[in-house]
Parts: C-alpha cells; structure tokens; sequence
C-alpha cells in the first residue's frame, strides 16, 4: 500500500499562513508591503495554494514548439541563400517577408526539401494572383504553409486599407474559401498592441475581438465551418511569469470562442520578442531580454518562436545578427532541453492563477468592445488607439521616473557608449501620411526620448572637436 510522503503533516490553509505572515510583519500592513499591483491590473499575492486555481479549465499540451527565422525578401535570388543557410544551421521553420510580386516561389524555394516544412509567408501587398501562384507551387508537395493575411492588422498599422473596406474583406473570404491548400490564410497580427504599449489584458482582447470580426465575416450559419485555422503572431514583454500566463491565456480565450463558432478550438501562435524594452545604448543587453521574452513564450506554449537580432534597431540585416539571434533559440532547445517537457507552466499555482486572470479581464474588455460595435468600429473611431495611448503613458512614466528600469539606459548608464557613428539608418522613423483612414498604431520603445537627448549631445560634442 502507498502512503502519501507527508500524510503525518496537517494541511495548512491559507488563512492560516496568511495570518502568520501577518504576526511576523509586526504591524506593517501586509497589502502595502507584500501584494504588488501591475499595470495589467493584477494583484500579485506573495504566495498562492492550491485553493487558488480550483476548477480552472487544464490547457492541452502543446505540440513541440519550432526554431522560426524571418527573413525579409526583396528578390526571390537573394532571398534563397539566407532561407537555405538557415534551414542548414539549425532553424525548423521559415518566415518569409515577401515585398514585391515578382519573387518567384520556384526561384525562391529552389533547391529545398519542402516535405513536412513549415513556412509562414507574409507580404507587403495583398494580391490574389500572387495568392494563386502560391497556391500551384505549393500544390501536393506537403508543406506546412501559413499565409499570414491581415486585413485589419494592415489597417491598424499603418492607417491604410490595401484597397477599401468592401473590397479588402471581399478578397480576403474569397482567398480563405478556395485556398485548402494552405495549413492557414489569416493571421492576426496581435504584435501591434503589445509593441504600441497595451497593456497583456488589451492585447488578449483586441486579439480576440480582431480575430472576431475575421469569425463574423467568415463563419456564417449555413457554411462550412473547418477552412477557419488563425494564426496569432504575438509580441513578449520583458514580465517573464506574466508573459508566460499571457499566452496560456490566449489559447483558453480562443478556445472558448471558437466553440462558439463551432470551430477546432486550437490556434496557431507564433512569437518574437517585443521591441518596446530594445534601446540603441549598451545594445548587448538586448540579448538578455531577447533570451528571457523567447524562454517566456517557450514555456507560455508557443507553437513557434522567432527571435531577433540584438542590433536589429540601427543595423541593416546581417548573417552575423541572424546568426546569434539563431543560437539563443538553439541553445535554449539543444542545451536547456527546452523541449523536453510537454507543458512545463502546469501545476505552477502563480502561473496557472495569472493566466486565469488575464483571460478573465480580457474576456470583459472584449464584451465591451462587442457592446460598443466590435473592433473594427472602435479602431475606424480611434477609440482603441486611445486606450492603447493611455497605457503606453501609464508605462513610459514608470520609466521616465526611473521606476521600470532598462538597465544601460535609464540606469548605470556608461556616458562613454557612442552611438552617432553606429547607426546605419534612423531607428526613430515613423512612416505615415496625411490621407491615412484612421490614426496608425506605431511601435513606440520606452527609451526613445532619452536616447534621441543622448544622440543630440553627442552629435553637439562631435560638432565642436
């Protein structure tokens, strides 16, 4: 017969251990000194039991997370070279930038074993013909093909339709309807809130209201239900447990609507680093808050995750920056074992309470948003770039006060680190114009005041010798 290891202990509940560490505060107040409130609007406790996740729907375990390397792709020539050596280095997937319609699928993928690889396709243009080559090219060679096509996420980034409202949702279902031949066709580009300064329960509900109007317009009564397959791109912050419950939670939400839909209640989510913490001054610390945002969306379950180069924000793209940005994702695989755990965050009290909690503030902001006339409405009024501005102010005055710190930037900062010389191009341009719809959501990064001052003097000292 088995005997439980500490059956001769008595359960302890958590008033009882909440009561000691009172007596033990000596009359300090036990809310001001140990229960620390987010900007998310979350109350972290200083311990949490098993009583605090009771009946709290399980995740299923995710499949094995991927090695992706996004490579932007001006000519299908010398896009070829950097796909192949990447794929020969250790990478397991693709995620191809088209910009023009004249990358030829043939050229690009030439010389490629295409069996079983994944490749995620994004584009600077939105064409149905070039939709349609894909399709041919792609036909009975059983590639795991993801074309990431976001109408709404092209509006929110750059205050544009690709054509007009009609026309662009009209391409967009005729391309979902006919194109089987594709693993998935809309993606959700749910980077754009993050890196704009939402706060995680923002980002969880402008993703999922975002993906609720592709649902609305796809998924009719009447209609086949099973061509709808999103896939979510998702920004991790610098908040290691809160970025790992961010995306567990993205996965119950989606589930839970889906269902509604009578849809697969799996998503694809592919994760890169956020470019909010990034700065230009003592930019090698770039590769410790890469390293620790890829771990995070690791553990959070992922399905792929694609880290960035360190010096991404003033160097043009390079093998070198590729290169490192590659091996962080290769060691935490092959020398962390990474991989080895199925879902590593389960049974994590903290954990599995935050996620919880994130998707239930999320879930009542995306009720808001749907009683107010769903996304699209609030995004065409600017409603939700005024929310996202709020929270981005909230954050950017933790740093401008010193509070949230960067450190090299707002915090043991070396006077001596030059950057003039360094950039290669402007890491501070904004692209829009003046007959944009609506206004753009821009990444904005927290240090971007501080190191334009930093850039102004060193050019003045410059000046004068």
């Amino acid at each position: 017969m088995k005997e439980s290891l500490f059956q001769e202990f008595p359960d302890v509940p958590a008033e009882q251990w909440k009561d000691q560490i009172k007596q033990d505060l000596k009359g300090a107040s036990y809310d001001e000194k140990l229960i620390f409130r987010s900007l998310d609007g979350i109350a972290v406790q200083p311990f949490y039991t098993s009583a605090d996740v009771k009946d709290h729907m399980q995740l299923p375990p995710p499949l094995p997370w991927r090695i992706c390397e996004k490579i932007n792709v001006t000519s299908a020539g010398e896009g070829n070279t950097p796909a192949a050596k990447a794929l020969q280095k250790g990478a397991e997937s693709l995620w191809l930038h088209i910009s023009s319609e004249d990358v030829e699928p043939d050229v690009l993928f030439e010389g490629f074993n295409l069996e079983n690889l994944q490749v995620h396709l994004s584009f600077s243009f939105f064409s149905p013909d070039y939709v349609e080559r894909l399709k041919s090219y792609f036909k009975n060679k059983n590639t795991e093909v993801y074309l990431q096509l976001d109408v709404l996420g092209n509006l929110a980034a750059t205050g544009k339709w690709f054509f007009d409202q009609k026309r662009d949702f009209k391409v967009l279902k005729s391309v979902t309807e006919t194109t089987p031949y594709f693993t998935s066709t809309v993606s959700v580009n749910g980077d754009l809130y993050q890196n704009a300064g939402a706060s995680i329960p923002q980002q969880l509900a402008f993703s999922l209201a975002h993906v609720n109007e592709y649902l609305n317009l796809m998924c009719q009564k009447g209609e086949k239900q099973d061509q709808f397959q999103p896939q979510f791109i998702l920004a991790t912050g610098s908040n290691y447990f809160f970025e790992i419950a961010k995306i567990r939670a993205l996965r119950l939400l989606y589930a839970s609507l889906a269902k509604e839909y009578g849809l697969p209640k799996t998503c694809f989510i592919l994760a890169q680093p956020s470019q909010r913490d990034k700065t230009l001054y003592d930019y090698n610390v770039n590769l410790l808050r890469s390293t620790t945002q890829c771990m995070s969306a690791v553990l959070g379950g992922a399905d792929a995750v694609s880290n960035q180069p360190y010096d991404l924000l003033f160097h043009k793209d390079s093998s070198f920056g590729r290169r490192i940005a590659r091996n962080q994702l290769l060691v935490m695989k092959h020398e962390a074992y990474f991989d080895k755990v199925a879902n590593p965050a389960d049974g994590a009290y903290y954990i599995e309470h935050l996620t919880h909690e994130f998707a239930n503030k999320a879930l009542e902001i995306f009720k808001q948003i749907e009683e107010e006339g769903g996304y699209l409405e609030l995004l065409l009024k600017g409603e939700l770039q005024k929310r996202i501005k709020e929270s981005a102010q909230k954050e950017q005055q933790l740093f401008d006060e010193g509070k949230l710190v960067l450190i090299g930037t707002n915090k043991f900062e070396n006077s001596q680190d030059l950057m003039t010389q360094e950039l290669e191009f402007d890491p501070f341009a904004k692209t829009s114009s003046e007959d944009t719809l609506i206004e753009p959501l821009f990444p904005v990064r927290l240090s971007e005041k501080l190191e334009q001052e930093r850039l102004k003097k060193e050019q003045g000292i410059l000046t004068e010798s």
